[in-house]
């Protein structure tokens, strides 16, 4: 059983109502912000997390939120079995356990015969995901009130996202400002384009915000989306920033850290699978200021994740997780390279949105 050695991932799996004793325990998956653990029991398998208290500064608000969504979408679905994410409660009935030193931990159902992909690999793959997100936010459109918690404090607004850059910059704390000369200039260059999407009068919605091609889980028979997976940022948000996100990681062949910038580009079939996905679902809700900036909000949401990625890189790696020296500053790199790329594509990306 390879864990985290901080953490008894045996007795944690104990507080939860899971079927049978525990058989295995092993890291699962690539996310950058939270411990991951596939839980194997002898009545079924789970997914166990710790949730990042450090990025997540009041777990409880986002576990209840997610309690809330997730609720909401079983009660719309006849068979929820794998389009929805499950909670297991802990034995004592609650939906997340705090452990003795301080921890945030909640389980899930395991979801067998559906995968994530870290890269898309066909127009399919696209549509498919992008097809989930539009079908998870409209599913979630009539959730009644009280408003979700925000926990995430404007998590996409890109001005003060920016001005993290500068202040970032202003600080040179990790003494890196000369490494990434290049990437800070790119940035400067492109601040204007940071307020647009904050005052086009677009509505609030129930928005994912972390809307990243391996946040779905695709069907392993018949390729479908079947579930919206990583609801940590489920909030009230736009739904361009959703729609962006989806343009950054599914229309480039590289990954998000890719290192050959030669890799970088959008390919305009990927978005043009994308776009028909997305408003074959989200399409009925969609206002026309929403499509008029489905463009715009690829390119604005890939350079906001570029500039997070380079202010952490400049702030000493606090952020994201490191595997590699320099690693944040090459993810940097990757987004500015796919920003240049959406913005040599434009005219033609607009064509695909009129053509949908």
């Amino acid at each position: 059983m390879h864990t985290n050695p901080k953490h008894d991932v045996r007795a944690i799996s104990q507080q939860f109502a899971l079927a049978g004793p525990l058989v295995s325990a092993e890291p699962y998956g690539s996310g950058h912000i939270n411990d991951t653990y596939r839980v194997s029991c002898a009545g079924g398998q789970y997914i166990l997390q710790r949730i990042n208290h450090a990025v997540f500064k009041n777990p409880v608000a986002v576990m209840e939120n997610i309690h809330r969504v997730t609720t909401h979408l079983h009660a719309k679905l006849h068979n929820g079995a794998g389009r929805a994410l499950t909670l297991v409660p802990t034995r004592a009935g609650q939906i997340y356990f705090r452990d003795a030193a301080g921890n945030y931990w909640r389980a899930y159902l395991f979801i067998d015969r559906a995968h994530t992909y870290d890269a898309v690999e066909r127009p399919q793959q696209a549509y498919q995901a992008a097809r989930a997100f539009g079908r998870f936010q409209q599913q979630l459109a009539d959730l009644p009130a009280p408003r979700l918690h925000d926990t995430i404090p404007d998590f996409h607004h890109t001005p003060k996202r920016f001005a993290a850059l500068l202040a970032a910059l202003g600080g040179d704390v990790a003494k890196r400002a000369a490494l990434a000369k290049p990437e800070i200039d790119f940035a400067l260059r492109r601040q204007a384009l940071t307020p647009v999407l904050v005052e086009a009068g677009l509505p609030e919605r129930i928005t994912h915000n972390d809307t990243k091609f391996n946040n779905v889980m695709l069907d392993d028979v018949t390729g479908e989306g079947m579930c919206v997976i990583d609801l940590d940022t489920v909030m009230p948000g736009l739904v361009l920033y959703d729609f962006g996100d989806m343009v950054r990681t599914t229309t480039s062949p590289a990954k998000e850290d890719e290192r050959d910038l030669a890799k970088v580009t959008l390919q305009l079939p990927m978005f043009e699978a994308l776009v028909r996905g997305y408003l074959s679902t989200a399409g009925e809700f969609l206002t026309a200021a929403e499509r008029r900036h489905l463009v715009f909000a690829g390119m604005l949401i890939t350079f906001e994740i570029g500039i997070r990625f380079l202010t952490d890189f400049l702030n000493g790696d606090t952020y994201f997780k490191t595997h590699r020296e320099n690693h944040n500053l090459d993810r940097a790199r990757t987004q500015f390279r796919l920003v240049e790329s959406i913005e040599q594509q434009t005219e033609a990306m607009e064509r695909v949105v009129a053509a949908a």
